[in-house]
């Protein structure tokens, strides 16, 4: 049997008016609830925290800072999000936080709360949809928020199904995002900025994200993005885009924002399809015994071939909100903990030695960190469960040995030596040396994130990838990505071909016609290459970094290749061949080879100061 009470309790105003008929279902449902004085949601101090607008001007870089010396006697406001730095370089006046006065805003969802300890992060588990069916696992409160906060509340095991009526979209703006740089590196930034400008565009820099001092560490996860300053609808910014790489040959991203937030009737319905409760924008359910709940047919794989849909299992609370096309998202929020024991699985074998899931764990726990107030900036949700972010299956997908990896490692983290959170970026196969941050990604160089070999042992006379094609061909490499009982000879090393007609349907938005010549230039330490050179019948051109040289070839490996043209006994052209060794960007750690590691006796802290210069695995809660 299901218990429905309506409580008035001390909340915050709704972002929109309710309807009438939200009123008149929610007034006749609760009519004998007392409503409670309007009051401001009180706010609690956190950990320290300087925002990004405060982070942004100053000495307070991310070159400065020793341990413990970000962390003031009173905790500042802790600010999440986004800061325009104007072309002139003048940093803008502080903003005080909305929180720190005790008003609500559209970006609670935002911001990552440390007050408890361990943070609780906001997860899209799908979105899009135009109703969901979900069943609490143990006693369950559904809060629907509004003026006087009616709640439900309902027996485990009952089923529910939200639906949206009344949808629109949010209105977003757009601009295009021609680089991004790491807060150190200021040079970089203003030689870009400089640079476009030459070329006669108008461009802006921007700051995302935060910096959090705890316990005597700092979680530092800002950058700096290099946007166009034009401001436009999304589909003239993609416009833009395409001109830029006709122009340029840049291949770019867009930076969205909301400009009017989308809206939404929410209806609750029982088993037997009767409407309970009404709800503006956003409904939260949650389970006071942390049973969780189970989420009817969530889709997956959106995109990919194996698309599809599952019922699953998560812990935590789920949040029913409107998604940016007016439409119903499902968001799990749930403690970063659980969130691991649900991620990790999906990122690594988890038969694998146990080491190496331990260090899987702390570098997925820091990657989560890192990825806070970066993604998703005009959706309601910190992360999405897909490759995107880091693919997610809540209970569902736990296994035994990464949970108990998981909680071998509770709140660990990766810090450099001077005491800051460490980019713990992973790939699957490194190809037996991995590469330097700046090469895969540009921007400044990070000291913990430096190519080196992988091999067991000492490299004494071993080719290094200085001659690439006697790297790749070099039999019986003591790799630990080649050792591992996990390793695939095909991911290790390996081949791709193309016909020449498939390189020019490949290449043919680059506009150099039909393709004559490729070359992989400015190569790193691995034989990464940063560089694509086309030449056609029609022109040459470049295109920088090693995703978009990959993407160009419907996902290469890796761009630790070689390019080889192939000629008829005429010695016309017909096709090229790629060899090339690794899987993935191959910065920080090599999965494969951490499990190499940890089957050789390594323990996953000797793993990780491999595979992140000497950084140490050290408590951020």
């Amino acid at each position: 049997m299901t218990a429905w009470r309506c409580d008035s309790t001390v909340a915050p105003p709704v972002r929109h008016a309710v309807t009438q008929l939200l009123a008149a279902v929610l007034l006749s449902a609760c009519a004998a609830s007392q409503p409670a004085a309007d009051s401001p949601r009180a706010s609690a101090t956190g950990p320290a925290v300087v925002s990004s607008s405060e982070a942004a001007s100053g000495p307070q870089d991310s070159e400065a800072g020793a341990p413990g010396g970000a962390t003031p006697e009173a905790p500042p406001r802790h600010s999440h999000g986004h800061h325009e730095a104007p072309s002139t370089g003048t940093a803008p006046p502080q903003v005080e936080d909305p929180l720190a006065q005790g008003i609500p805003t559209p970006g609670d969802l935002k911001r990552l709360d440390f007050r408890g300890g361990e943070p609780r992060v906001p997860v899209r588990l799908m979105e899009g949809r135009n109703e969901v069916t979900f069943s609490p696992r143990g006693r369950m409160r559904l809060r629907f928020g509004g003026p006087d906060e009616k709640l439900l509340d309902a027996a485990a095991g009952t089923r529910w199904t939200v639906r949206v009526t009344q949808g629109s979209p949010a209105v977003l703006s757009a601009r295009v995002q021609l680089a991004e740089f790491r807060m150190a590196d200021r040079a970089g930034l203003q030689a870009a900025l400089e640079s476009w400008r030459e070329k006669g565009l108008a461009v802006r820099a921007q700051v995302l994200g935060s910096v959090y001092g705890i316990a005597g560490k700092v979680i530092d996860n800002r950058r700096t993005l290099l946007l166009v300053d034009e401001v436009l609808t999304p589909e003239a910014a993609s416009g833009k885009q395409a001109e830029l790489l006709r122009s340029h040959g840049v291949q770019t991203t867009l930076f969205e924002e909301v400009r009017t937030p989308s809206k939404a009737i929410l209806e609750v319905r029982d088993e037997a399809g009767v409407v309970v409760g009404l709800a503006q924008d956003r409904l939260d359910a949650e389970t006071p015994d942390g049973a969780g709940f189970d989420v009817r047919q969530v889709e997956y794989g959106v995109g990919y071939a194996f698309h599809g849909f599952e019922d699953r299992t998560f812990r935590g609370a789920l949040q029913l909100v409107v998604d940016r096309s007016g439409r119903l998202a499902v968001v799990n929020v749930v403690p970063l903990e659980d969130l691991l024991k649900g991620l990790v699985p999906a990122e690594i074998f988890a038969r694998a030695h146990s080491e190496a899931l331990k260090a899987q764990a702390v570098t997925a726990r820091g990657e989560v960190l890192a990825k806070v107030g970066i993604k998703h900036l005009a959706d309601p949700y910190l992360l999405c469960s897909e490759q995107h972010c880091a693919v997610y299956r809540g209970r569902t997908g736990e296994a035994a040995s990464t949970t108990a990896a998981v909680e071998a490692t509770r709140g660990e983290g990766l810090f450099s030596g001077d005491g800051r959170l460490v980019d713990s970026v992973y790939s699957a196969v490194c190809g037996g040396h991995t590469e330097d941050n700046d090469v895969v990604w540009g921007g400044a160089p990070d000291p913990s994130l430096r190519g080196r070999p992988d091999v067991i042992g000492p490299v004494g006379a071993i080719a290094l990838p200085a001659s690439l094609e006697r790297w790749l061909t070099t039999a019986h490499l003591p790799a630990a990505c080649r050792l591992s009982s996990f390793a695939q000879p095909s991911k290790f090393r390996w081949e791709k071909r193309f016909t020449a007609e498939q390189v020019d349907t490949r290449l043919k938005r680059l506009g150099v016609g039909r393709v004559q010549a490729l070359a992989l230039t400015e190569r790193g330490v691995s034989g990464r290459a940063a560089v694509l050179s086309v030449s056609g019948d029609k022109g040459a051109t470049q295109v920088r970094g090693e995703l978009n040289i990959r993407r160009l070839f419907g996902m290469l490996n890796s761009s630790m290749a070689v390019v080889v043209a192939e000629r008829d006994a005429e010695g016309r052209l017909t096709g090229w061949l790629f060899r090339g060794g690794g899987w993935g960007h191959g910065v920080g750690m090599c999965q494969t080879g951490a499990i190499g590691r940890a089957e050789a006796g390594q323990r996953y802290q000797d793993i990780l100061r491999h595979y992140f210069n000497g950084a140490e695995v050290a408590p951020i809660y």
